[in-house]
């Protein structure tokens, strides 16, 4: 009756009446995780970001598919567990969603995994408006060399090159000042270039404090 009220399709292989069937359930459980090493530390993540995970992360952030969240969000909340089991007493903190992003989709996916995880209220790194100095970076006309805006104007992410990628994120995050003198647990939900997680890792060493493990939902291979 409820297939009948609130029809629904597999977002997997299109087969009726599930979100996620049986079988794409089973072939998401047996794809492997992603290790990876992120500014030095080391990165854990879920799943690759490729094939059935990248769509059903879509679906999850983009199109607020809440009946898609758990088989993605329960292994990432393990590899939280593992992290904090390994370091006790570890801060964790979430890198947070961009503006943008959030206004777009009302949440934040990586307070949902977190809650999976038993970890409340975790703090978030903050966004700072202006970033820091870099050699490349004309800060009074605003653009990277190379015609980018380090603000993030014109192009996004996938239209810049590795430096202007790194000119637009270095000194745009900062981390608590409750992080100084120990060990921090810092979570993304999507890792691409790795280079907003290093500024994450970058904001908790300047604080004082050492980022012990990264981990994220999902990781691009690069």
């Amino acid at each position: 009756m409820l297939a009948v009220l609130l029809p629904v399709d597999c977002v997997g292989c299109g087969a009726p009446d599930r979100a996620l069937c049986h079988t794409c359930r089973g072939t998401l459980a047996a794809l492997p995780g992603r290790t990876r090493l992120v500014a030095g530390v080391r990165l854990d993540a879920a799943y690759e970001y490729e094939g059935l995970v990248r769509t059903l992360v879509l679906e999850w952030k983009l199109r607020g598919r809440v009946d898609v969240v758990a088989p993605l969000t329960d292994r990432t909340a393990d590899l939280v567990r593992s992290a904090l089991a390994a370091a006790p007493g570890a801060v964790v903190l979430r890198v947070p969603p961009s503006a943008r992003g959030h206004r777009r989709r009302g949440f934040d996916p990586v307070v949902t995994v977190l809650c999976c995880a038993g970890v409340r209220r975790a703090p978030a790194l903050r966004r700072v408006a202006v970033p820091a100095a870099l050699p490349g970076v004309d800060r009074a006309a605003g653009t990277v060399r190379g015609g980018a805006d380090p603000h993030g104007g014109g192009g996004g992410q996938k239209e810049r090159t590795g430096i202007e990628r790194v000119a637009a994120t270095v000194g745009t995050l900062s981390a608590p000042a409750l992080v100084a003198g120990r060990d921090v647990v810092v979570v993304d939900d999507v890792v691409t270039t790795g280079v907003t997680m290093a500024e994450a890792v970058r904001a908790v060493r300047a604080a004082g404090g050492r980022v012990v493990r990264c981990v994220a939902v999902a990781s691009v291979e690069v």
